[in-house]
């Protein structure tokens, strides 16, 4: 017989007794399939989740205010078109909002308060976490007032107030302006009045500079300090510093929180090999007389492990490629419930899972092949 037709039947023998074995003992292979099915998905949707957990957290974090501001480094205002010029070195992708702010000493009914000019649009951006009562400035001469401020001088929506001050040239200014809101945030902001910054620069007749700058950017912690590097070198009169409480916090909990995923997926992992060798071995002894009647008749063991070990990649390949497709919903759910964000799927992940499937499988089926390997035909057929 010529040695490919001979090759040809012992291929055509091996598929045959491979989807014998696996129908004869579907119950057992449906036990090892769905876990393998299951630490397939775990795999990825954890992965997936990983691979978008910076851009998730930092979309998170951003809610909690800026990470990054604009300061003079002669330690005087800072100039608005200086940065603008900054602002075009930033990745337009990665910038959620730049705000700026401008301090001024006003008086009401000669009680001293702190006047901040801003960009109220930019501001809901930088700090989401605004909790206004009313509605935002639209008109001229609207503000924020903030909660403590409003309770002190006794000040609700819709009143008006006079102010007077002094700008940094020396010279008095007075107007009038109108609460539409107030603001709360449980921090410094409560004290202050919030207006736009054309109006307060029409006030004191003193336009183009802000005290700082805050922005908010979605990159992680040493993007950032490049990010600031590239600024400093490129505009010497502005200072980028990072907000450390920030930074430092998201850098934290990204990191541990990437420890968890690792070792949750180690362990499920793991759990898996366990799950499949279990089988594997307990197939390995239900098997023993076939075992041993192969071997009395001429079968090698390695005919015995290559039997074995392509039954667990099938179950590998079949696991993985359904735990792939679950995988994809299940990171998908998690990052709804977690983020209350959408996760970008990622199709080359299923290959990728497939493949470490089938070799966590192979991987489990070790013991039990050398286990089958091992078996005695003269013993086995004895009946001992």
């Amino acid at each position: 017989m010529p040695p490919k037709t001979l090759k040809t039947k012992n291929k055509t023998f091996l598929f045959r007794m491979l989807a014998m074995s696996l129908v004869r003992r579907r119950s057992r292979m449906a036990v090892a399939l769905v876990g393998i099915a299951i630490g397939a998905t775990v795999l990825l949707g954890m992965v997936s989740i990983s691979y978008d957990i910076p851009r998730q957290m930092s979309l998170e974090f951003r809610s909690y205010g800026a990470n990054m501001v604009f300061v003079s480094a002669a330690g005087a205002q800072v100039a608005l078109a200086d940065a603008e010029q900054a602002r075009k070195l930033l990745p337009a992708e990665q910038l959620v909002g730049m705000t700026p702010f401008r301090y001024l000493n006003i008086r009401h009914n000669r009680v001293p308060y702190t006047a901040v000019g801003t960009d109220f649009a930019a501001v809901q951006k930088t700090s989401p976490y605004w909790q206004v009562s009313g509605e935002w400035p639209k008109g001229p001469n609207e503000v924020l007032a903030g909660a403590d401020a409003a309770e002190y001088a006794r000040l609700k929506p819709g009143m008006e107030l006079a102010i007077d001050g002094v700008n940094s040239k020396g010279s008095r200014f007075r107007g009038k302006i109108r609460v539409s809101g107030v603001v709360k945030t449980g921090g410094k902001e409560d004290g202050f009045f919030f207006m736009a910054l054309p109006d307060m620069e029409k006030l004191t007749g003193e336009s183009g500079v802000a005290d700082v700058i805050e922005l908010s950017l979605s990159a992680a912690e040493a993007d950032l300090k490049q990010l600031a590097g590239a600024v400093h070198e490129t505009v010497p009169s502005l200072e980028a510093r990072l907000v450390r409480r920030v930074t430092q916090s998201e850098a934290a909990v990204l990191g541990k929180l990437k420890m968890l995923v690792t070792l949750v997926t180690g362990i499920v992992l793991v759990l898996t090999m366990i799950c499949v060798a279990t089988t594997m071995m307990t197939v390995v002894m239900e098997r023993r007389y076939e075992i041993g009647l192969k071997k009395a008749l001429g079968a090698g063991s390695r005919a015995i492990a290559r039997e074995f070990l392509a039954e667990g990649l099938v179950l590998g390949l079949a696991g993985g490629l359904l735990g792939g497709v679950c995988g994809l919903l299940f990171a998908q759910l998690i990052s709804v419930e977690v983020f209350a964000r959408t996760v970008s799927l990622r199709l080359n992940f299923i290959p990728v899972t497939v493949l470490v499937s089938a070799l966590v499988t192979m991987t489990a089926c070790f013991w039990p092949v050398r286990r089958a390997m091992r078996v005695d035909p003269a013993v086995v057929l004895r009946g001992e």
